[in-house]
């Protein structure tokens, strides 16, 4: 008899913040922010390239056009953030938690994300290519057209989420867990998910675009 063979768990992030101190200044590019508390602020258009978070909470920030490219959040939580054309491209997270996040167009390509859990909140435009994300979950969150393409993805589950619009072209999956997601659409990249587990229920939503990978007609007598 075949062994059935296992998901690999996504290992989430553990967050423990330390007692923090307020911070109401504004972002530096380089700028080093250990245990501190950003609550209420307007980021809009700010310029944090190269910015160190470390033992940070950022909450009910406005991130609207914010420079984080090549930032680094580490053990940190991004609690009700909201903004479009948030650009994190090659940013690095570790051990964070985004919460309630309102966000669209994020630039995240390039990036590394490790032990991240991404709760609730909707993000769209999501692009994570050529990314790297390893334990990563996503749960009970929206993401409508993310882009996946080129990225690298090991130990991500994606929970009572709706995944819209998606695009897996070129990706590289390892234990993607499909299978809980309230809705999975593929848009492109179908081709690219031998590494994911989905249902059964999803495979017969799925069966369409299956089909016209394979280049088969379905059509009744």
């Amino acid at each position: 008899m075949r062994k059935r063979r296992t998901v690999a768990k996504v290992r989430k992030p553990e967050v423990r913040l330390p007692p923090l101190e307020a911070y109401e200044g504004g972002l530096e590019p380089d700028g080093d922010y250990d245990g501190v508390e950003l609550d209420g602020l307007d980021l809009t258009g700010q310029n944090g390239v190269g910015a160190r978070f470390l033992d940070c909470a950022v909450r009910d920030c406005g991130l609207d056009e914010v420079r984080l490219t090549a930032a680094r959040f580490l053990d940190s939580v991004l609690d009700g953030v909201r903004g479009v054309g948030t650009d994190l491209a090659e940013a690095q997270l570790r051990d964070v938690e985004v919460v309630d996040a309102r966000l669209g167009g994020v630039q995240l390509h390039g990036a590394v994300l490790e032990r991240v859990w991404v709760r609730g909140g909707k993000i769209d435009y999501l692009n994570l290519r050529m990314a790297r994300l390893r334990d990563v979950l996503f749960e009970g969150c929206v993401l409508s057209e993310p882009d996946f393409g080129g990225a690298v993805l090991e130990r991500v589950e994606f929970r009572d989420c709706v995944l819209a619009g998606a695009d897996f072209s070129r990706a590289k999956l390892t234990d993607v867990d499909l299978r809980s997601a309230q809705r999975v659409d593929i848009a492109r990249g179908v081709d690219s998910l031998a590494g994911a587990v989905i249902s059964t229920a999803q495979l017969l939503d799925l069966a369409p675009v299956f089909a016209a990978q394979l280049g088969v007609r379905v059509e009744d007598v």
